[in-house]
């Protein structure tokens, strides 16, 4: 096994070097194929069995972007533990990347059994995990609880060795795994006699080992998260399916973003452009033709008219309300005003452009998620112009935060705090 670095983004993956092409399979969640006893992805005629540990060390010590190449379909075992992993990271040495690294903090709690393993997750600051382990008879339990950083997971996990009950031994042999088994890289549970060639490493290296097994098997959702992790007898079935779950809730908020945002226009499409966007700087002003390449909106739908001021964290935009708006038809007949959710919506917008300022998002859609303490405080009419003025709060990777307030005359009639994501065309 070879460790290469990788770039930004790139994420963890395996390679195996002695197939035709060098397939590589990406350490996400989606791949996983077997979790009978260990992890093994899959994508393709490729394989690759027992990844857990490897996976464990990464994450425990904060790697993000790795190729890791193989000349057979599973890691060599060392000694059951994730130690000779983190050691040769630690002689080859960590770089720092350009791009940000963006924790995933969980949102709200997710909860799952899986024969006799119940595990769940809790929104918390830090990544902990308090896990219980057991066999079904009961015998050696053990709880281990720790909230992780790189230097307590090298410190108090990675030398955990994985462990197996001596009635397990002949089902593992028979299905092709621990092919190179032996008390040299695990430890053997016969009865209450526990059979290694050193002593303990803990005095709870069983529950620690499980522990190790879950950092390892939740870095498969692809970048790190924070939360409570509680398990009760983790298996890697119980691990990936919550990881699964932890993926679905990374997505989520993306996908409602998209279900309520338009399509960009495909190139080549009517009312499309194919000039470039422009650039978007201190000072500058930007009229309906230069919004119009920004922004992928389009009528009835597009509530920016122009930009007048662009200044640090800062922006100013104008819609001008008239008379013909199609939304008057229906609110309301005879009595028009403009929809508080329109004026919503125009502070997301103008929020967009303004995350787009930054060279990084240039050219990016920026899609709006989510909306607080909006207060609407006076009707807005036609022959009214809004100017919407919009202060950027939070920029985090791809997320951004911003206040907004829409006025007329100088008196403020909406206002709002907005959440959106940016994403590549």
């Amino acid at each position: 096994m070879t460790i290469l670095p990788a770039a930004p983004n790139v994420g963890i993956r395996f390679r195996r070097v002695d197939l035709e092409g060098r397939p590589e399979i990406e350490a996400r969640v989606d791949f996983v194929s077997a979790t009978n006893r260990s992890t093994s992805l899959a994508k393709g005629s490729a394989k690759i069995h027992t990844v857990e540990h490897v996976l464990s060390a990464f994450a425990g010590m904060g790697v993000d972007n790795a190729i890791v190449e193989l000349d057979a379909n599973e890691p060599p075992i060392g000694d059951g533990s994730a130690r000779q992993y983190a050691r040769l990271i630690q002689t080859a040495g960590i770089a720092a990347q350009s791009e940000p690294r963006v924790v995933y903090r969980v949102q709200t709690p997710i909860s799952l059994e899986s024969g006799e393993s119940t595990i769940s997750i809790f929104p918390h600051d830090h990544l902990k995990i308090t896990c219980t382990s057991a066999d079904k008879n009961g015998r050696f339990t053990q709880f281990h609880s720790v909230q992780l950083t790189p230097e307590i997971w090298e410190q108090d996990i990675a030398h955990a060795r994985t462990f197996c009950f001596y009635e397990e031994i002949e089902f593992l042999i028979k299905n092709g795994l621990i092919k190179g088994g032996s008390l040299e890289n695990a430890v053997v549970i016969r009865d209450d006699a526990i059979l290694t060639n050193e002593p303990l490493r803990y005095p709870d290296e069983f529950v620690r080992h499980k522990i190790l097994d879950i950092i390892g098997d939740l870095s498969l959702i692809g970048a790190p998260i924070s939360g409570h992790i509680i398990a009760i007898k983790p298996s890697h079935t119980s691990n990936c399916e919550l990881a699964r779950q932890i993926s679905q809730q990374m997505r989520k908020p993306l996908q409602t973003a998209q279900s309520f945002a338009p399509p960009p226009p495909k190139s080549g499409s009517p009312g499309s452009e194919s000039d470039t966007p422009p650039s978007i700087a201190d000072g500058q002003s930007l009229d309906a033709v230069q919004v119009m390449k920004i922004l992928p909106h389009r009528y009835p739908f597009l509530m920016v008219d122009k930009v007048t001021k662009i200044e640090g964290n800062r922006i100013v935009g104008v819609k001008n309300i008239t008379m013909n708006e199609p939304v008057f038809q229906g609110h309301f007949p005879n009595h028009p005003i403009f929809p508080g959710v329109l004026q919503l919506e125009a502070i997301a917008q103008v929020a967009g452009i303004l995350m787009l300022k930054q060279a990084e998002n240039f050219g990016k859609l920026a899609y709006f998620m989510a909306a607080e303490n909006v207060k609407w405080r006076k009707p807005a009419r036609p022959g009214d112009t809004l100017v919407i003025e919009v202060e950027l709060v939070k920029s985090r990777g791809k997320i951004g935060r911003a206040k907004g307030v829409c006025k007329v005359n100088e008196e403020p009639v909406s206002e709002a705090e907005v959440t959106f994501m940016l994403i590549n065309k």
